[in-house]
Parts: C-alpha cells; sequence; structure tokens
C-alpha cells in the first residue's frame, strides 16, 4: 500500500456559511457501525454525494488504512465527487505508545488518503489510557501532542475526539480538561467531547461544556450517542454551552441505539436558534435526503421520525382536525414544507367532519359545504373501521369510498363474478398454487387462470392475464407489500383477518384495504382496490 503523503486539496469554499459553526456527520464512519448495516465502497460514494447536496460542511468517510474499502473510498471520492460544500475528512488514532507520529503507519496512512481534514481519536479517561493502552498518563497527552502537531506540519486540519470525554471528566475532570488543553496547544481547531457511552443528560452536558469551555479555552464540539434516548438533546445543550461543531449521523445511525440524528439537529438550529448551517433553501431538501440514504442502507425510514418522518405532519384526532381547518399551525410547530415534508390527514373512526373535508381537499376531492354528504361519509368510515377496515393506512381505499359517495357510485371498471384459489400439497412436499378468477369487464365475460408462488400472487396473476388486455395500463401495477393481521378470534381458530397491499406504478405508491374472515378473500378486495385506484390514477375513464 502506498502510505506516502499525498498533498491536501484546497479546502472547498462555503459561500452561504463561515467556519464559525460547523456541521460535520460521520454516517459513513460511525453511522456504518449499526447493526444490520454493511455499505459498499459504492454505497459510500452515493451517501457522500447526499450528505454533499444536502450541504454539510464534513463529511468523515472512515479509517483509511484500517480496511481496503476505506482506503479504497478515500481514492475514488477525490476521484469521482467533486464536493460542492462538505470537505473529506479522514479519521484515525493518535500514534501508537512509544514510537513517533512522522513513522507511525496508521498516522501515514491518514496522510496517504489525500483528505484535508483529519480526525484523530485519543483518550481523554484516565482509565482507559491506564488498562486500554496500557501506557502512562503523561505519555498518552505526548501521544496527542506529537501526532496533532505533526499533522499540522504537513498541511492538515486537525480535529480531535475525546474519547469517553464525560465519563473521563467525572473520574478525573483535571487529566480530562488536560488532553483538550493539549490537543489546542498542539494546533486541534476543534476538539470534540464525546459522550461514548451514551450516558449524558442535557444539564449534564451542558454544565460540563461550559466549564471546559471556561477552564481551557479550546474551540469545543459535541458527539452524542443516543442510549439515554438525549443524543439530539444533548448536542443542542452542548450548543448552548459554547460548542460550535456538533458531530451527527444521517438518522441517527450508529453502534447500540444510535447518534445524534443529523437531521432534527440541523432543522433545531436553523429554524429554532436561527442559525444558517446549511446553504441557501438546503433544508427544504432535508426529508428527500433522509429517505434516500435510507434506501442506500436498506432500512426503512422511520415514519415516526421527528421533522422528515412520514408521521411527522399527520393528523388523526377530529380535535386536531377542526383546529387544523381554521390554522395549520395551531397543531404544527413549523410548516411541514420548510423540511421538505407535507401535511397529512389520517382518517379513522376518530374522524370528525374537519378530517374528512382537509383529507378530501387533500386528495382534489371538494366537498363544499355539503354537510350531508360529509355526514354520510363520517359514519360510513366509522360503521366500517368497526369492522376492522383502516383507513389510515389506506388512503386509496379512502379516496375510492369518498369518490364513491361524493359522486354517488362507486368507480367500476370490471365486476367479479366469482373466484377461487387451490393450494395443492405434493407428495415430494411441494405446493402448487392455482387461481381461477371469472369477471366482467367492458361487456365481456373472462375466465382466466394462473399460477403463483402462493395464493394471492396466483390471484393477482389470473386478474392481470383476465384484464390487461381490456388495461394495458395494469402492465405497470406492482405489488410493492403485504401485511397480514388477525384482528380477533370467536371460535377456535375462526378470525376476522384485516389484509393491507401496497401496489406501485414506477411514479408512486397507494395503500387499500380488506377485512374478511379469511386472509384470502381479505386479500381479493384489497387487490379489486389496488387496480381500479391503478387505473384511476391512470386516468382511464370507468367502464360502467
Amino acid at each position: 500500500m502506498n502510505t506516502q503523503p499525498k498533498p491536501a486539496p484546497k479546502p472547498s469554499s462555503r459561500p452561504t456559511t463561515d467556519d464559525s459553526f460547523h456541521v460535520f456527520d460521520t454516517t459513513l464512519r460511525d453511522g456504518a457501525q449499526r447493526e444490520g448495516i454493511n455499505l459498499t465502497v459504492a454505497d459510500k460514494l452515493t451517501i457522500a454525494r447526499h450528505l454533499d447536496d444536502f450541504g454539510v460542511g464534513f463529511i468523515e468517510g472512515g479509517w483509511p488504512g484500517a480496511n481496503p474499502r476505506d482506503t479504497e473510498f478515500f481514492a475514488r471520492a477525490q476521484q469521482e465527487i467533486s464536493f460542492k460544500n462538505a470537505q473529506l475528512v479522514a479519521f484515525g488514532a493518535t500514534r501508537r505508545a512509544g514510537a513517533t507520529a512522522a513513522e507511525d503507519p496508521q498516522v501515514q496512512a491518514l496522510l496517504a488518503s489525500g483528505a484535508p481534514v483529519i480526525t484523530l481519536v485519543a483518550k481523554s479517561h484516565d482509565r482507559h489510557v491506564e488498562l486500554a493502552l496500557r501506557t502512562t498518563l503523561e505519555e498518552n497527552l505526548e501521544m496527542v501532542r506529537d501526532t496533532v502537531s505533526h499533522l499540522r506540519e504537513q498541511g492538515r486540519r486537525v480535529f480531535l475526539d475525546c474519547e469517553h470525554f464525560f465519563d473521563g471528566y467525572r473520574a478525573n475532570p483535571a487529566y480530562a480538561k488536560a488532553v483538550v488543553r493539549t490537543a489546542a496547544e498542539a494546533g486541534a481547531d476543534v476538539v470534540i467531547l464525546c459522550d461514548t457511552n451514551g450516558g449524558m443528560l442535557p444539564a449534564q452536558v451542558q454544565a460540563v461544556v461550559a466549564t471546559v469551555l471556561a477552564d481551557t479555552g479550546a474551540r469545543l464540539g459535541i458527539h452524542a450517542q443516543d442510549d439515554t434516548g438525549c443524543a439530539v438533546a444533548n448536542t443542542l445543550a452542548a450548543v448552548d454551552a459554547g460548542a460550535t461543531h456538533v458531530q451527527c449521523t444521517a438518522n441517527g445511525y450508529g453502534e447500540r441505539v444510535g447518534n445524534a440524528n443529523l437531521f432534527p439537529v440541523v432543522a433545531a438550529l436553523e429554524l429554532k436558534y436561527g442559525k444558517q448551517v446549511l446553504p441557501e433553501g438546503a433544508l427544504a431538501d432535508m426529508t428527500r435526503i433522509s429517505h434516500a440514504i435510507a434506501e442506500v442502507v436498506n432500512l426503512t425510514p422511520s415514519t415516526h421520525q421527528p421533522y422528515v418522518g412520514l408521521s411527522a405532519f399527520a393528523h388523526k384526532a377530529g380535535l386536531h382536525a377542526s383546529a387544523i381547518k381554521v390554522d395549520p399551525d395551531l397543531y404544527q410547530h413549523i410548516d411541514p414544507e420548510r423540511v421538505g415534508n407535507t401535511m397529512r390527514m389520517l382518517v379513522s373512526d376518530m374522524a370528525g367532519r374537519a378530517s374528512i373535508e382537509l383529507k378530501g381537499r387533500e386528495l382534489g376531492i371538494d366537498l363544499g359545504d355539503d354537510r350531508e354528504l360529509v355526514g354520510r361519509v363520517v359514519a360510513r368510515v366509522k360503521e366500517r373501521e368497526l369492522k376492522g377496515y383502516t383507513y389510515e393506512a389506506a388512503d386509496a381505499s379512502f379516496e375510492l369510498l369518498l369518490r364513491a359517495e361524493a359522486e354517488g357510485r362507486a368507480r367500476r371498471y370490471f365486476r367479479t363474478e366469482s373466484w377461487r384459489a387451490i393450494v395443492e400439497d405434493r407428495p415430494d412436499g411441494s405446493h402448487a398454487n392455482e387461481a381461477t378468477v371469472k369477471l366482467w369487464a367492458k361487456g365481456e365475460r373472462i375466465v382466466a387462470t394462473a399460477e403463483g408462488n402462493g395464493p394471492v400472487n396466483a390471484l393477482d396473476r389470473a386478474m392481470r392475464v383476465g384484464l390487461e388486455r381490456f388495461y394495458p395500463q395494469l402492465a405497470k401495477l406492482e405489488l410493492v407489500d403485504y401485511k397480514v393481521r388477525i384482528l380477533e378470534g370467536r371460535h377456535g381458530t375462526e378470525s376476522t383477518t384485516r389484509v393491507l397491499i401496497t401496489t406501485g406504478d414506477g411514479a408512486g405508491e397507494w395503500s387499500t384495504v380488506g377485512v374478511a374472515d379469511n386472509v384470502i378473500a381479505a386479500s381479493w378486495q384489497a387487490l379489486e382496490d389496488a387496480y381500479t385506484y391503478g387505473l384511476l390514477r391512470a386516468g382511464v375513464e370507468p367502464a360502467e
């Protein structure tokens, strides 16, 4: 491996912000330590582009020299990404005890990465120095001083992470502050106080940061883990105490329960503190960036994540809806469009007239002042939810219901005469699934049969075989998700079953619901609604 130092690239210009406050992202290093996340080099490059588009100031790419993947990432990132907002950061440790920074192979690898900024991790807890590093407190300080000085002499900007700082401060405050002071005097631009075990609370963080700032005069940052559920609050508490550098990960990814979540931290700084920490207009792209990164790491976005979650601005209670109809700000702390999200009205048995009117408006259906119509829809929703239907998770089925009431008839592109699904057990232990459907469309009777890898899949294929000749738009439809819930048991294995199906057409997705006393019948209902809504989306006129 070539470990010859590369010249540091010129720092990227940031026209909308200055160096007085840092948003530092460590998704590619610390976030990648979350259980279930395994990033390829291509994944890391994609995430880096998203983070740069979002406008973070620093992207910590990993530990070059520690593994081939991170070494390759730094080499490719400099060739393949033209950073507009961010500077690439390499992560590594201070030199080994008893050596010199100039001779340490891992320090040389940091320089060879070509990253303009290097973050060093150093021990600041006296017991960790003696038990983990197996060296003296004095030698640990010299390791900090020598490594920072050497990297600065090589033209690199240096940040220093004080690992286990808050626990170390509790055990030996004088030594913890000595590490901070040594790093700053050696040339570290920022010294980051790390709550590595995630056990601190906001008031504790604020008090410690304020004291360390006053006693050392160093520029301080904060790195908070979320083991108490306080990582975002701890990060903001550190800012209140004078920290000007925040380390976060996208969607809070990280080891154990995670890190301070980049998105609520940045939103709070911009919208609550009035600090411009991103390029102009970048905050409005936050929801898209959050979901895009979730797709890359192959984790379902949290629907209840602050600011960017699907449910962050979703309203269900009728009392809320009545107030929102007058003024959305009455039950929303910000305009969701400021972070790229949208307000949603959920329809359920808790819905009142205002919920239905607002939902109709959201769907583009003007209910006007027809109180009788709205009352019928409310009653219909409550009646059906009593039977087990749920419309807050099945917007497409609700829209079909609403249009049927508003237009005086159901949207009908086809009628079902009958259907059946057969599951055959074979002697070799395999199964055969076959479905036959009898439908009417545009005045013609259709009989279609298909096999599938399950009875519902077979029904879905049989419907396509029968209907695509009349409605070629159905070829684009794809079943994206399928959920079954048993609602209640009555006699032995008898029960009410609810099925939710999510369908997509390449341009969007929608969900439909079916309820019956068996899973196949419930699935058929949800499939009927899914096909009907798909044709409605495609602008097809009903056959009858």
